[in-house]
């Protein structure tokens, strides 16, 4: 077969196809056909090493089986389209699934096209050339066009970590603040409107915003929230832009699905006459303070540092606990047991502190001292650093196990944390796929932009993400499709005993919808024996609990024997 590519043309390169195949027969007769047309071809049997081989081998276009083992070729693309560097690559199943709406579900994730089996080579041939072809026109028409990469194409707005650079520059000068709006209700208006029409209606609310800052520099940090970085004002000038843009989005008329609405905006600033060390404290403030703006029939709030309180002396235990050689903190572990039986060791990864008098604490006692502090990135450094030491001990000792581990959205969100991470996996020689880092529900509703950021950095090093606290609402189905996870652990509402039916019909909805994105899902909280088996008939993958084992130091937890 002649190689239709024209050798003096700019597009003359060989096309590269990546194909995703686990059966060899297959596998070799796409290969042929496509070599045999002059294109460069890699061959991948194993869905975990898909990643590996896009950011490797650069493919122009990914030629995919729909079934494959233990992740779903829908999966691979929602992971894949998490690649900055890939996102509009081509993604073609190879399927001989006939069922209409399974064709039409595998364009709805992200797929380019899908191609019947069993198919002519000549069809094969000039569906992949086309596909392609036209990809490589519009990379070479945006190559020409002017680019903006600091700002949304959109709005105008900078992208988040354009305008954490110039808030941390700001903060030197010690004058001027951080101002931080969230629009209200947005549960209620993407239900009414839907997602395409939320979005749509918060592009438009971030174009107004622009308008209104002017030179000022100005973001989207989450799903309905936004900052501005205004350098040079006092408190009052602080407290008249806050009004300024509070009045000038809430009395905006925006246009939703040919209705006219107006958005609740509040505004939380914060001054940098406090003193911040780092952008990400400084944001941290604006978000304390905008949590004030909402309860304030005003709708803004400013940011005062707590003063000496109760909390005093626990927050100096903290201090000096997080200095070096300090002693006080520890982990304990909670075993997540497959119910279907596995020697794979994972625990869950939970911190204590030992108080002056010997006292055990809990985390959500000092905790909130913690974040009050503007401590909370240092203590989830601390935890990560042990978590990631723990598992650099048990590798080398040939004993391997994987641990998840929290963190809160101020740690990542500060700037450089993802790079950090990567390389202190790198350091210590661990595979990604050992960490699953925890995201609660609450936070990751409202910092989804952010940890859509974090997930494009972490994801292509094998690094996993698990949604704790999942409830089956709207804005929690919404993420499942937005991140890239591997992960949901239930709340613990529904490791009750006896549980209502509601919470019973809840539950199985929760579960069956994860398992049709292909992730595993984990039952918390489990005490009770016949909670247990309602949560083992309901189909979850995974269980933890008192009634597995209480969390303890020790890491010597029999999985090759556990039972549910």
């Amino acid at each position: 077969m002649s190689n239709p590519q024209d050798s003096t043309s700019p597009d003359a390169l060989p096309y590269r196809v990546l194909i995703v195949e686990d059966d060899r027969s297959q596998a070799v007769f796409a290969e042929a056909i496509l070599r045999g047309a002059g294109m460069q071809t890699e061959v991948i049997a194993v869905p975990e090493r898909v990643l590996e081989a896009v950011e490797r081998f650069a493919p122009d276009l990914v030629l995919m089986d729909l079934h494959l083992p233990g992740l779903s070729g829908t999966e691979l693309t929602r992971q894949i389209r998490a690649l900055p560097r890939f996102l509009h690559m081509p993604v073609v199943f190879l399927t001989g699934d006939q069922d209409p709406d399974r064709q039409l579900e595998v364009l709805e994730h992200g797929g380019d096209d899908f191609i019947l089996k069993p198919v002519r080579p000549r069809h094969l041939v000039v569906a992949v050339q086309s596909r392609i072809k036209r990809a490589r026109a519009l990379q070479a028409l945006q190559a020409t066009m002017p680019q903006e990469s600091e700002r949304h194409p959109s709005t105008g707005l900078y992208h988040r970590t354009a305008l954490m650079q110039r808030l941390e520059a700001q903060l030197a000068t010690g004058k001027g603040g951080a101002l931080l709006l969230e629009m209200g209700h947005a549960s209620a208006l993407r239900g009414r409107y839907g997602y395409a029409a939320y979005e749509t209606l918060m592009n438009d609310a971030g174009g107004v915003l622009a308008k209104l800052v002017g030179d000022y520099p100005a973001a989207r940090m989450a799903d309905n929230v936004f900052m501005v970085a205004a350098p040079g004002l006092d408190r009052a000038g602080l407290d008249e832009l806050a009004r300024r843009l509070r009045d000038g989005i809430g009395y905006h008329d925006f246009q939703v699905n040919g209705e006219s609405l107006r958005l609740r905006c509040t505004v939380g600033y914060a001054s940098y006459e406090h003193g911040f060390a780092d952008a990400g404290a400084a944001l941290a403030a604006a978000e304390e303070a905008a949590r004030e703006a909402q309860a304030s029939p005003a709708g803004i709030a400013s940011y005062t540092p707590h003063d000496a309180t109760g909390n005093t002396a626990l927050v100096q235990e903290l201090r000096a606990a997080l200095a070096p050689g300090g002693r006080g903190l520890y982990l304990v572990f909670q075993p997540v047991v497959a119910v279907a039986g596995s020697d794979e060791a994972q625990f869950q990864v939970l911190l204590r502190m030992t108080g002056p008098d010997g006292s055990v604490r809990r985390a959500a006692e000092f905790l909130p001292a913690a974040q009050t502090a503007g401590l909370m990135p240092a203590l989830d450094r601390w935890v990560m650093e042990q978590a990631l030491d723990l598992m650099q001990k048990r590798r080398a000792e040939d004993r391997p196990m994987r641990l998840f581990v929290s963190q809160s959205p101020h740690t990542l969100g500060q700037e450089g944390y993802a790079t950090w991470l990567r390389q202190a996996l790198e350091a210590r020689q661990l595979d990604g796929p050992q960490l699953v880092i925890d995201l609660r529900l609450e936070d990751a509703i409202v910092h989804v932009v952010l940890l859509q950021q974090l997930c494009e950095q972490l994801v292509p090093v094998g690094v996993q993400f698990c949604l704790s606290q999942f409830r089956y609402t709207e804005d929690a189905r919404q993420l499942l499709q937005e991140l890239p996870l591997g992960f949901v652990r239930l709340s613990a509402e529904f490791a009750r005993h006896p549980l209502p039916r509601e919470l019973r019909d809840e539950m199985r909805l929760a579960i069956d919808h994860a398992h049709r994105l292909a992730l595993q899902v984990i039952a918390q909280a489990v005490e009770d024996p016949q909670a247990a088996s309602a949560l083992w008939l309901a189909g979850i993958d995974y269980i933890q609990g008192n009634l597995i084992q209480h969390p303890d130091q020790a890491l010597d937890f029999d999985f090759r024997s556990a039972t549910l």
